[in-house]
């Protein structure tokens, strides 16, 4: 692949020059089980020295997830959803929990308790809702339920989402959705990545959210997985420093 990294590399030792601090921290979605896909995703994370979040699924979690991930100090479980499953009303997008529903918080309840008995201490009490959607309502209960971290898509507006739950979003995600799958072109990517780092950069972001780099290892083709090992080098490289959300949050 040969890709212009010049913008990015420009920004990042803008970075650098201002003292700036550039924490940076990685979530894939979706994960269910052990397969040769995570076993990538884990190799990457161990090559880069980067803790990869791996947002769980909690009702069909499987047991070969939880010994893949204890096998391993780079992956770090937190909760996605409940069933994955679409409850939007027709017409609206699509969202678990993006709308007031009777079940919403004994799911959300329950995906907590389901995977702490699989991952025990290990499991970061962060939530994640499916397709980065949540209702208001929901996220006010979030808290009461032993959640500490909310973490959707696009820069938080601010730090709390409510009392005692943080928000840590995710800034660019590599797969093409609206085409079917594929890879985002290249150059779109890091012009759009530029974009954030400028904003934080000048005042109109919060600079002290962690970027969030976002993957789906089990959509992943091969240049999707080359991207991602080649943008995450070239921010560490360029001064940004490996977060583990469980040493960031209470």
């Amino acid at each position: 692949m040969n890709t212009d990294w010049s913008p990015l590399t420009s920004e990042l030792a803008r970075w650098r020059d201002e003292g700036r601090s550039l924490p940076l921290w990685w979530r894939d979605d979706d994960a269910v089980e052990n397969t040769p896909a995570l076993q990538t995703l884990l190799n990457i994370a161990q090559d880069l020295t980067l803790p990869v979040h791996v947002a769980v699924i909690p009702k069909p979690a499987k047991q070969t997830l939880a010994d893949a991930c204890a096998a391993t100090p780079w992956a770090i479980p937190v909760v996605h959803g409940w069933a994955h499953q679409n409850h939007a009303p027709d017409g609206q997008k699509k969202a678990e929990f993006g709308h007031p529903r009777a079940q919403a918080q004994t799911e959300t309840a329950a995906g907590l308790t389901r995977l702490r008995g699989l991952f025990g201490n290990a499991l970061l009490p962060m939530f994640v809702p499916p397709w980065n959607r949540i209702d208001a309502g929901i996220v006010a209960q979030l808290p009461l339920q032993g959640y500490v971290a909310l973490s959707t898509y696009t820069p938080r507006v601010t730090r709390l989402a409510a009392p005692g739950l943080v928000q840590i979003n995710t800034h660019m995600d590599p797969v093409h959705w609206r085409a079917g799958g594929g890879l985002v072109s290249p150059e779109l990517q890091i012009a759009a990545l530029v974009q954030v780092l400028t904003d934080r950069r000048e005042g109109r972001a919060d600079a002290t959210e962690p970027l969030g780099f976002l993957t789906h290892h089990l959509v992943h083709d091969a240049a999707i997985w080359e991207f991602t090992r080649a943008c995450l080098s070239i921010l560490l490289e360029g001064g940004a420093l490996p977060c583990d959300l469980r040493a960031a949050l209470p």
